[in-house]
């Protein structure tokens, strides 16, 4: 009973090492990735050299500053963004473990207004079913 409680906490979980943090991975990530739109959120995604040693997906959440003034709610909505992802990434690390693949993906606030959290929820779990999608497109391209 304790063992399936603790490994469903760490499925839920949203680790330091799953936030991308490198400066170079990010500029290279918004220069040659791959990018779509699922509202309210833009998608940028780039498959990462697998002999770096980086969870399956690491993950950058922002929301501009040029849409929202007010600190208070940017931090706001990334923390809805972060629970959005955090709460339904399964879709996306289940299919990343089996292909032994790492990713870095940015996920960009598009709207100038704020949205309710069962909104951002849903254009969450779209945009991680499209990124699967990606994924899978880009294992198809590398095979052939």
């Amino acid at each position: 009973m304790a063992l399936s409680v603790l490994s469903m906490e760490k499925k839920f979980g949203f680790q330091k090492a799953e936030r991308l943090c490198s400066r170079n991975i990010i500029q290279s990530l918004f220069t040659e990735g791959q990018s779509f739109v699922k509202y309210p959120l833009r998608v940028s995604i780039l498959k990462l050299p697998t002999e770096v040693p980086a969870p399956p997906a690491q993950v950058l959440i922002s929301v501009t500053k040029k849409r929202f003034k007010r600190a208070n709610k940017r931090n706001l909505l990334k923390r809805k963004i972060r629970e959005a992802y955090r709460l339904n990434k399964h879709i996306l690390t289940d299919v990343l473990k089996k292909q032994e693949d790492n990713y870095a993906i940015a996920f960009i606030y598009l709207p100038s207004e704020t949205m309710e959290f069962a909104d951002i929820e849903k254009g969450m779990i779209k945009a991680l079913r499209k990124i699967v999608e990606t994924v899978i497109t880009i294992k198809e391209q590398s095979h052939e």
